[in-house]
């Protein structure tokens, strides 16, 4: 029987590119080598692929694989560019399409969707680099009570994300975020419980949820990179949660997959608080490293990390909508 050929897309340009390492180390440690030939694609820090120590160009590479197995995370890699590209030479990927992708990216356009569609989420703003800080903070923070959350406009794994207490520290957290990143979030806090729930899509064309995870925040009540990718212990799964609240945010995570048009699998964030749940973001490609959420959630399920790989697979190969 002859082998699927399998390109593992790792590496890539964005902050995200050491975590991406790690989820496409996973991946290609895991998948069945039975069933797959692996070819190890890496995307350097300029956005150049690589093959064995050697840059290559993707047009050749596409004439060498079957399917992408997408390990990228953040710019270029779940902005919609690399989706792009691949749909460009007709190769199967994993995970969603051009649009969706670039949505889910953007909170800003995401949380548009989300109140469209009538899912609770915190009020924001989005503050872009060259606009006049000062006047588009003010009605903001005058409308918000309480704390503010800063992050960027587009990014993952809570990188670049501050909490701010007044109205000085709110303009200081934007003004330095706008110096590395072209626009920020800057959101109302929401007090409450921190809870991320990933959802799979069936071949049945129903979408799967799995168990909800709760994420412990630090003392100064933020959910950063640290606590949410790197400290196991920070994390409770399945979520402490009566029947009902657990069905609400799986839900909540399956409409929320739907109605950006993501594919395959992703996951969404949550705050419990008392005024109910709110949708804080949702990210298409979620890290798969042995640290990571989702895989965690797989096996609370009971369910093989390899096969959920060769289940990625299958609907990249059959399931291309």
């Amino acid at each position: 029987m002859q082998k699927i050929r399998v390109g593992v897309l790792r590496g890539g340009i964005s902050p995200e590119y050491e975590m991406s390492l790690k989820t496409g180390e996973a991946v290609l440690n895991s998948l069945n080598y039975d069933k797959y030939e692996t070819k190890d694609i890496f995307v350097d820090k300029e956005g150049l692929w690589h093959v064995g120590g050697f840059p290559v160009k993707p047009e050749r590479i596409s004439r060498e694989i079957d399917v992408v197995l997408n390990a990228l995370h953040g710019q270029y890699g779940e902005d919609g560019k690399v989706q792009q590209e691949l749909e460009s030479f007709s190769i199967p990927y994993t995970g969603s399409r051009i649009i969706p992708a670039a949505m889910s990216m953007n909170k800003g356009l995401a949380k548009h969707c989300f109140e469209f569609y009538g899912i609770k989420t915190p009020k924001g703003i989005t503050v872009k680099r060259g606009d006049d800080i000062h006047a588009a903070l003010l009605p903001f923070f005058r409308e918000v009570v309480g704390r503010q959350v800063v992050k960027p406009l587009a990014g993952g794994s809570s990188l670049g994300v501050v909490l701010t207490n007044d109205f000085e520290e709110l303009y200081r957290a934007v003004a330095s975020l706008l110096e590395e990143y072209s626009a920020v979030l800057v959101e109302e806090y929401i007090r409450g419980r921190e809870l991320a729930c990933g959802v799979v899509e069936g071949l049945n064309d129903k979408t799967y949820p799995l168990y909800p995870i709760e994420i412990m925040r630090d003392e100064n009540g933020i959910l950063d990179h640290r606590s949410k990718y790197n400290d196991v212990h920070t994390r409770v799964c399945p979520a402490n949660l009566d029947q009902r609240r657990l069905q609400e945010v799986q839900n909540l995570a399956i409409l929320a997959h739907k109605k950006i048009g993501l594919r395959h699998y992703s996951k969404a964030d949550f705050v419990l608080s008392p005024k109910g749940i709110y949708l804080l973001e949702i990210n298409s490609l979620p890290e798969l490293t042995p640290e990571s959420l989702v895989p965690q959630a797989l096996d609370a399920a009971g369910l093989d990390f390899s096969e959920f790989l060769d289940y990625l697979v299958t609907l990249a190969l059959t399931k291309k909508e």
